[in-house]
This record gives structure tokens, sequence and C-alpha cells, in this order.
């Protein structure tokens, strides 16, 4: 019986080739040619300022995604250590530091709030 390390491999190896004469085609097409693509394109090209300002709020709400998250794991474990593990002294703590994320979430999703407004104000400005 064969490997299946050596049939993936073929496999991959068979994949490439398929795409490799695709890859040479595009290289060698002129550059008048995608030049002329790139002038047709029916979207213009937004401000830099906008640009910039959409990436920071994929940010922000990346950063958001994850604050939720921790609040979600310190619920659990201010439940666990005060019900489940009956550490009070170490519950304590624990709540606070769960009160320091919950206000960051607050604060954070107020920001993003605000950040959306100024991304369409900026959007209007540039249409």
């Amino acid at each position: 019986m064969s490997d299946p390390r050596n049939a993936a491999h073929d496999k991959k190896v068979t994949q490439e080739k398929k795409h490799h004469p695709a890859a040479v085609a595009v290289a060698d097409a002129p550059p008048a040619t995608a030049t002329a693509a790139a002038d047709e394109s029916p979207a213009p090209k937004p401000p830099a300022a906008l640009e910039g300002s959409m990436v920071v709020l994929g940010k922000l709400k990346e950063m958001e995604f994850y604050s939720r998250a921790n609040l979600v794991r310190l619920a659990e474990l201010v439940l666990t250590v005060e019900d489940e593990l009956k550490q009070g002294d170490v519950a304590a703590p624990l709540g606070e530091v769960y009160s320091a994320q919950n206000a960051f979430q607050t604060k954070l999703t107020t920001l993003i709030e605000a950040y959306q407004d100024e991304c369409a104000r900026l959007q209007a400005q540039g249409t």
C-alpha cells in the first residue's frame, strides 16, 4: 500500500502544473492591456483618508470581538471560582478584572459607533 502523503504530494504537483500555464499567459500579456483594464474600473478609488479610516474601523471591530470573548471567559471564570471552587478571596479580584473589561467593552463599542459615523461622513464627502 502506498503512503497517503505521496498521493497528496502528487495531487498538489498536478494542480500546480494545471495552474502554471495560466500564470505564464498572464505574465506574458502586454502591459497596455493591464493598464486599460485598470482604467475601465467602474468604481472610483476612495480617498486615502476614507481608505485608512476603514482599515482602522476594521481593527477596532476586531478588538471589540476579542474583548467580548474575553468578557464571556471572565464571567465563566468568576462563576467557576465563586460557585464551584468556593475561593472567595480570588473571586473579588477576578470580579474587578471583569468590571474593568466590561468598562473597556462599553467604551470600545461607543468609539466604534462614533468612528462608523465619521467613516460615513468621509464617504459622503468623497462621492
